[in-house]
């Protein structure tokens, strides 16, 4: 790895006329590696390891992106093998969610600092993607076929994160297949028929097993929830909708 000073030193001579061959010499770098920083002088940063493939595994560097990152993947997520043994995440975000598709980058980034992220446009919707080797580490769901026809069950290390950020699982969950609505009814009142309205959170997911993950998430902090058929689960009563509200809010 050369220094900066050697870099700039070197570009400088060859700015000045001087060929590859004699400023080689001078400078004691070689023809090619002068070539290549005529395209592009800083050093390639270099990518840092995985913390699961460690010989102790270890916990992704932001624990709580990641919950907030899982619960997207669990939703609208899907990993798949690229070139010469990458792999790609890919969460499809609305585009009527702007701070949405953000938000998701952002927690891309912070799980793989060092890997490439992007924004793929498609029509209605805008698919976040991350590219790095270790995806499958960091999502041992990763599997062939649709989550809700396998088996989707946390690993040990997970359940330590989503415990600890249960909040940012939520979040992730309802920004990927869940929704803030507003209801209305009508009562009686005094002889005249009122309208109210009230709001109430929505989760949808044929997966049981993501559904029992979302589940567990609400109990651990103190959301009450109904299940409104297999698929649904309904947060309705006002002290829980106020909790989602503050932790969660609307897409937005």
């Amino acid at each position: 790895m050369y220094e900066m000073d050697t870099r700039k030193r070197a570009l400088a001579l060859v700015a000045q006329g001087r060929s590859l061959n004699s400023v080689s010499k001078e400078v004691g770098v070689s023809r090619a590696a002068i070539r290549s920083w005529q395209t592009r002088v800083e050093p390639l940063k270099r990518i840092g390891p995985c913390p699961r493939c460690h010989e102790t595994p270890s916990l992704p560097e932001d624990p709580a992106a990641y919950s907030y990152l899982l619960g997207l993947y669990l939703g609208d997520g899907c990993i798949s093998a690229g070139r010469r043994g990458a792999y790609f995440i890919r969460i499809a975000c609305a585009d009527a969610w702007p701070g949405l598709i953000t938000a998701c980058e952002a927690a891309v980034r912070a799980v793989r600092p060092d890997n490439s992220v992007c924004r793929v446009q498609a029509k209605g919707y805008v698919s976040v993607v991350g590219y790095s080797k270790h995806w499958p580490c960091f999502f041992p769901q990763h599997g062939p076929g649709k989550k809700h026809d396998r088996r989707i069950v946390l690993e040990p290390w997970q359940r330590e994160i989503v415990d600890a950020h249960p909040w940012g699982f939520i979040r992730g969950l309802i920004h990927s297949d869940g929704c803030r609505i507003t209801n209305w009814t009508t009562r009686l009142v005094g002889g005249e028929r009122k309208r109210y309205e009230y709001p109430r959170y929505f989760f949808t997911n044929k997966s049981d097993d993501i559904i029992q993950l979302f589940t567990r998430a609400l109990d651990r902090v103190g959301v009450e929830w109904k299940q409104a058929n297999a698929s649904n689960i309904s947060v309705a009563r006002k002290a829980s909708v106020a909790l989602m509200d503050a932790h969660v809010g609307p897409k937005y």
